[in-house]
């Protein structure tokens, strides 16, 4: 292993350390791998410093992009079913998503794999059955392909204000063609299997010589996360949490009543016994009682017998 290798190996290790998942994730995940469907887009709130870095740079709390493909018996080519073997050796019952890692490239991996992370799903709910096959087909012919961190850092440099630099640190996003590289970031490969069908992801609206209404893609390198969830070609479908049965109504949801969350977001504090509960009352619960209060003083003034009255 040389030098630059080893080193590049450090940093990659350093970048994917993950910290620890919530304790209570916000989604029902198994509801949630009952409702997706192949070529739903899948975002994550990534918990590693690659993530955090995304995150900052993108502006939204979406750092990765992954795509479901099923599992193998879905894929209807045995071909494409053969290369996504070659990258994975687990059960064929297993639900697959395909995604870009820093460190891996393009892999497939299991859905489980993010059960304890805050999951968004997006569905491009007008695509047809012909054009989904033909999206899960590019995306598997993309496994195997190195991740683009060189994009990542253009990327951000595109997004952040750098004209006061000198033009050889500006970004090169726009340098290559694209498809040539064979390296990309998982946002980019997704958006580009989109464009293959014509399939709508976040185009630019334009009008041609007689003001008709045209639609131009965005160059794929320039896609986040994010843009997956703004768009309006996708659906956003949510599982929330509903407590241990998975369904029931807002108001059975188990509330701690005695609880509150501090100004400052870092602890939950137990309202009977802190000596300042008076003072972390929330405004809603507030006006209930000023509510109530008034009620009950409206009521004492008007059941009230006169004791000075005169005969």
């Amino acid at each position: 292993m040389g030098f630059r290798t080893f080193i590049a190996n450090r940093l990659t290790n350093w970048l994917n350390k993950e910290s620890e998942p919530p304790r209570f994730p916000m989604e029902d995940f198994e509801q949630l791998s009952f409702e997706v469907r192949p070529c739903d887009i899948l975002l994550f709130k990534g918990r590693s410093r690659v993530s955090d870095a995304i995150k900052t740079i993108t502006q939204s709390p979406w750092s990765h992009a992954a795509i479901y493909i099923g599992r193998l018996h879905d894929i209807e080519d045995p071909k494409l079913r053969d290369i996504v073997t070659l990258h994975y050796d687990g059960a064929n019952d297993k639900q697959l998503v395909i995604e870009g890692l820093l460190g891996h490239g393009t892999v497939v991996n299991e859905l489980s794999l993010y059960k304890d992370d805050h999951i968004r799903l997006c569905r491009p709910s007008k695509l047809s059955r012909v054009d989904a096959q033909q999206v899960i087909a590019f995306i598997i012919g993309q496994l195997g392909d190195d991740y683009d961190l060189r994009q990542l850092l253009d990327l951000g440099r595109f997004l952040l204000p750098w004209g006061i630099f000198p033009r050889r640190w500006r970004s090169s996003l726009f340098n290559r063609k694209i498809g040539d590289s064979t390296r990309a970031v998982c946002s980019s490969i997704i958006a580009e299997s989109f464009h293959r069908v014509r399939y709508p992801v976040l185009p630019i609206f334009d009008a041609d010589d007689e003001q008709n209404v045209r639609l131009v893609k965005r160059n794929p390198r320039l896609f986040t996360p994010a843009d997956f969830d703004i768009s309006p070609y996708f659906d956003i479908i949510k599982n929330p949490f509903y407590g241990k049965t998975g369904h029931g109504r807002y108001r059975d949801l188990p509330w701690a009543d005695d609880h509150i969350v501090s100004l400052d977001g870092t602890e939950v504090i137990n309202t009977d016994d802190s000596q300042d509960s008076a003072d972390i009352e929330t405004p809603q619960t507030s006006a209930v009682d000023r509510v109530e209060d008034a009620n009950s003083d409206s009521t004492d003034e008007l059941t009230k017998e006169p004791s000075d009255a005169k005969e």
